[in-house]
């Protein structure tokens, strides 16, 4: 249920094309935040197949492609976590104006490998029956920043440190969880949540109110090489077929 795919990290480059694809067929380079990695992988398909576009998708820390975006990075499109990194890119003039738009809002859940170990109130986070609780970089990962605001809405953020690990991006942090190198993650509910289900662990998902909302947005970079391809994926993007593949991966839409 949970792809090698999701561990690896920005220099990954997955292809999603067939041998088969129109001699028309164009090419869209896309930066992805690393929680939308498996139904990514699942649109990408499909926008091929009805396409004969090919993708190529990267996956990693929204921060740090913002800074590779900004240093000349050959992306076509941008998926990002947040809807802030996407805003300040606007106003930088590194996208094309008015491409900005929300593809999917995100859930944070509090995860553990171990069954039994979560509650579904999350009050293993105050009995302290764990050793490690490992959290995304909030400097580059709008999911680090829900847990940190999380954890600052607890009132635990202080106390909490002595336990606290980091990853670079949500999908190191999940793998940390899942080698159990750390007890408690959290992390996106995608990394989890297969066809509507979580079907390991014990987990807690965190209500909404306890942080901003995680709203993913995607944007055309000013630099695109090929705009028609990138501009028909971004259009697929807010399909219904779309929308399908993002709920069953836990992911509201906007």
């Amino acid at each position: 249920m949970i792809p090698a795919l999701r561990g690896h990290v920005v220099a990954v480059v997955v292809v999603f094309g067939l041998m088969s694809a129109p001699v028309c067929a164009g090419e869209v380079r896309v930066a992805v935040a690393s929680n939308f990695a498996a139904p990514m992988e699942r649109i990408a398909a499909l926008f091929q197949q009805q396409s004969g576009h090919t993708v190529k998708a990267s996956f990693g820390a929204s921060g740090k492609f913002y800074t590779q975006i900004a240093g000349g990075a050959p992306f076509d499109v941008f998926l990002s976590a947040d809807d802030e990194i996407p805003k300040r890119m606007t106003q930088e003039g590194l996208v094309v104006g008015g491409s900005r738009f929300v593809y999917a809002v995100g859930t944070l859940v509090l995860w553990s490998a171990q069954p039994g170990l979560v509650d579904d109130k999350g009050a293993v986070l105050r009995n302290g029956s764990y050793n490690k609780l490992a959290i995304a970089n909030p400097r580059f990962a709008p999911y680090g920043i829900a847990a940190k605001e999380t954890l600052e809405k607890l009132t635990m953020w202080n106390a909490i440190q002595e336990k606290l690990v980091k990853g670079e991006n949500v999908a190191l942090t999940y793998q940390l969880a899942a080698t159990e190198q750390a007890d408690l993650a959290f992390i996106a509910l995608s990394q989890v949540m297969s066809d509507g289900r979580v079907t390991q662990g014990s987990w807690w998902l965190v209500p909404s109110e306890l942080h901003k909302p995680i709203r993913q947005s995607a944007v055309l970079l000013s630099g695109a090489k090929d705009r028609d391809a990138a501009q028909a994926f971004l259009v697929f993007l807010k399909s219904p077929k779309a929308a399908v593949i993002m709920r069953s991966f836990g992911y509201e839409m906007p």
